[in-house]
């Protein structure tokens, strides 16, 4: 065994028993909107005088070892998938919160989170990891739901709507998305509507992290669970308006994969349909589909192109809930536009704006929702009530050979022997996933996974010149203490 995987295992078993201790404690706080937790818990039984206070945090140590992904920094051609000049990456993870929250009033709350991000032994240069300690969330609120509709939330926060496939807080990352924005939350108990606009915060590993000047994104989310009985209906217009002095918002130290996003301005318009828990016998059903239009400056020869696209997704399963183990199986679709000429005045790669892609495209994130076909297959097992197992399997295609392959961060595949093909075959591979999470008490969390991709038609064409393509792997554990 590679004698670093074997240190990184034996660290987490060093560890372990020290995050899981003290089982007796309970209680685990939500982090991002404040709520009693383990040491609010405590606080508020001595002292009646904290029951508006809000204070608490997380330990979350994560290790990952990948086989044949992409290192940035380290050489040209450590490229996912390539086989002459693949690379493997063994790394751990650490990120530490700390909130604190107060209410004077019911009508006043103001809450603020440092964060801090460190990565050990990656051999990514600079790692996307790594920020050390900074200010992750830090925000006022005005409103009392259960006196007037009308709340307000303005400072730095995250923002995630729906399944986060196009708005999320990207919280598998050590690092996180955060923006510096202004909410309005109209709500009723037939409906509840949300009114934002802010700037994405640019991580800066060593400097205190500031907002993208040049990139405003704005939108209208409103749901209800009553407009059609047993569901959930969600409608949206989101907005991305981003100026040509975006990518170097922060100055030009950053790499690409880091830095502001190019010139573009893009409407999105799009609705989202899910099945209530429990209303159809064990059925469950999905489906959200969603329309671009706009304009996209193009990186080649900075003409504006008339932005067209469209993604949309299906899922649905059932649960066997009388059965040992409440065994779940479940199917998925998913599809988003690529550019069919890139010669072309027009531009029709879907946007995936600021999502959450790790829970939905395979996790060993390779793909995002963009110029792709996706099939998933999945299955769901709780042998124990504090131990769930998921097995997921799936399969990839490009949805127009003439566009790129796109990272899970949206990026193109552009190096290393990638680029435009379109001549090769649109299948990409299949990925198969395992993960298990075992729930060691109401506030610590360990889970492990492993996946490994095919390689196919797509990667082995793409890479032919330069040696060809070869599978991937990973492996990781993860344990997670909220306090």
């Amino acid at each position: 065994m590679n004698p670093r995987i074997l240190c990184f295992f034996c660290l987490c078993g060093l560890a372990m028993p020290g995050l899981c201790a003290e089982p007796t404690q309970a209680g685990a706080p939500t982090v991002t909107s404040g709520g009693a937790g383990l040491l609010n818990d405590w606080l508020r039984d001595q002292y009646p005088t904290f029951e508006r206070w809000d204070i608490g945090g997380q330990f979350r140590l994560r290790g990952e070892h990948r086989e044949n992904f992409a290192v940035p920094g380290l050489r040209p051609e450590a490229v996912d998938f390539r086989k002459d000049g693949g690379a493997g990456n063994t790394f751990l993870l650490l990120r530490e919160k700390l909130h604190l929250g107060y209410r004077p009033t019911d009508w006043v709350g103001t809450y603020a989170e440092a964060r801090d991000s460190s990565s050990h032994w990656d051999r990514r240069d600079p790692s996307p990891e790594a920020d050390c300690f900074d200010l992750h969330q830090a925000y006022v609120m005005f409103g009392d739901l259960s006196e007037f509709p009308l709340v307000a939330k303005i400072g730095r926060q995250e923002l995630a709507y729906g399944d986060e496939r196009l708005v999320g807080a990207l919280d598998w990352s050590n690092v996180g998305r955060v923006f510096d924005a202004a909410k309005l939350r109209f709500q009723q108990p037939s409906v509840a509507v949300d009114a934002f606009t802010g700037r994405v915060i640019i991580p800066d590993d060593g400097n205190f992290n500031v907002s993208n000047d040049y990139e405003w994104f704005s939108g209208v989310y409103a749901s209800s669970r009553q407009l059609l009985p047993k569901h959930e209906t969600q409608v949206y217009f989101l907005a991305r308006n981003t100026g040509v002095d975006s990518p170097n918002a922060i100055g030009q130290d950053l790499p690409p994969s880091m830095r502001g996003a190019s010139a573009r301005d893009i409407y999105t318009v799009g609705t989202r349909l899910k099945s209530s828990p429990g209303q159809f016998a064990g059925w469950d059903y999905q489906a959200e589909a969603a329309g671009q239009f706009g304009n996209f400056k193009s990186t080649t020869t900075g003409d504006r192109l008339d932005h067209r696209a469209f993604a949309a997704t299906v899922a649905g399963g059932h649960t066997w809930v009388q059965t040992w183990g409440s065994p779940r199986l479940g199917l998925e679709y998913n599809l988003a536009t690529g550019d069919s000429d890139p010669n072309d005045d027009k531009h029709e790669t879907f946007d995936n704006l600021f999502p959450t892609n790790h829970r939905f495209y395979g996790f060993m994130d390779f793909a995002s929702w963009q110029n792709m076909h996706n099939l998933r297959l999945t299955g769901s097992l709780k042998p124990h009530k504090k131990l769930s197992l998921t097995l997921d399997y799936h399969a990839f295609w490009l949805a127009n050979t003439e566009d790129y392959f796109y990272q899970a961060n949206g990026a193109p595949r552009s190096t290393g022997g990638y680029g435009l093909n379109p001549d090769g075959g649109p299948f990409i591979g299949t990925e198969l996933d395992l993960i298990a999470t075992w729930n060691v008490t109401r506030f610590a969390s360990i889970q492990g996974g492993y996946g490994h991709f095919f390689a196919a038609d797509y990667l082995d064409d793409s890479l032919a010149q330069v040696g060809g393509a070869t599978d991937a792997d990973w492996i990781y554990l993860q344990a997670v203490v909220n306090f």
